[in-house]
């Protein structure tokens, strides 16, 4: 689902099914399932719920198990699907909306949706959040939701080490609007270190 999310320079997105089927037997005859979405790095839009699984030499059983429950399941959005639909079949020559769609273009995506950055927070204010019965990092965050409208998750939901702190915030916004952000951010850091030094 994220692989037109690889952004480190030298890397690249390695699809499993082609690595598979070049490596030969026996590894070519493996199981193996692939998902794709219309929903993160396809258009950026977390929005979009729609998407496909490819599923390739299956047990039947276990094939016919996952149809059973994918049929029983809900289906996605009217516009999830509309646009899925779109990503498998686009315009082709001849059609009404073929020359409009080859003159519309998107930037490459830079950057994958999230960063984990680490946190160094004062004990201060690690006895202020087990006073209220919180993690520090959540006690940081909801400070932060608080004084600024920044909204991140609390790396405690994610597991880390202890004694250690991070949050996960995305990095989807546009350049200009991501500026804004972390400068809020930065003030409000400073501001919550000088208050729990």
């Amino acid at each position: 689902v994220y692989q037109f999310n690889v952004y480190a320079a030298g890397s690249e997105f390695h699809s499993f099914k082609k690595v598979m089927i070049e490596m030969g037997p026996p590894y070519d005859g493996m199981e193996l399932a692939s998902f794709m979405s219309c929903s993160k790095g396809y258009a950026g839009e977390c929005g979009l719920r729609g998407g496909y699984a490819e599923v390739l030499n299956m047990e039947p059983n276990v094939k016919a198990m996952l149809f059973k429950c994918i049929s029983a399941m809900l289906c996605p959005t009217v516009l999830g699907q509309t646009v899925m639909n779109v990503i498998m079949h686009p315009p082709t020559p001849g059609e009404p909306s073929y020359e409009q769609y080859m003159r519309m273009s998107c930037n490459e995506v830079q950057g994958a949706m999230y960063a984990f950055p680490k946190l160094e927070i004062p004990k201060k204010a690690c006895d202020k959040a087990a006073s209220l019965g919180q993690c520090a990092d959540v006690f940081y965050a909801f400070q932060l939701l608080e004084s600024t409208g920044i909204c991140i998750v609390p790396g405690s939901g994610f597991g880390q080490q202890p004694g250690t702190y991070h949050f996960r915030t995305t990095i989807l916004p546009q350049p200009e609007l991501l500026k804004v952000m972390l400068d809020k951010f930065g003030e409000f850091h400073k501001k919550f270190l000088e208050e729990y030094k």
